[in-house]
């Protein structure tokens, strides 16, 4: 690591800890050259991926904006933020697992009912009414047969 002060090339680490939210590791290192201290933050590489839309568009992907959909189908509904954040980061760890650079708004779609169902069946039916355009009453009925069936 070099030192941000005299980019001496090599340092020594005092300390290393875990930060608060447990995300990174922070590293207390000291200039084997002149002799000061600098801290260092470790994190693990998250590579960003592009979202591929149902009308051919990319763009990269928006965390923002996963929770703002989600948070319209859980209005007046018993969930609270850190359970939807949770499921974004349930969704974006699978996404990154899946080592694919490329995810359509499908397979997010499909990943964000999947977590919706298991969290909250109102908020599922509102996502899906909203993710499958439904049209008529049809759809919502189609929609609450399969919940049904599947419980």
């Amino acid at each position: 690591m070099k030192c941000p002060y005299c980019s001496h090339p090599e340092s020594k680490v005092n300390d290393t800890r875990p930060t608060d939210e447990g995300e990174s590791i922070r590293r207390r290192r000291e200039c084997l050259a002149c002799g000061k201290r600098f801290t260092t933050y470790e994190n693990i590489e998250s590579i960003p991926f592009v979202v591929i839309k149902r009308d051919g568009v990319r763009e990269t992907f928006d965390r923002g904006k996963l929770i703002r959909g989600i948070l319209r189908a859980c209005v007046k509904r018993p969930t609270n933020m850190p359970q939807l954040e949770q499921l974004v980061s349930d969704i974006e760890q699978e996404i990154q697992n899946s080592l694919d650079r490329e995810v359509t708004t499908e397979q997010i779609g499909n990943l964000v009912l999947q977590k919706l169902k298991a969290l909250d069946e109102v908020a599922y039916v509102r996502f899906a009414s909203v993710y499958h355009h439904f049209e008529d009453i049809s759809g919502f009925s189609d929609a609450l047969k399969k919940l049904q069936s599947e419980k």
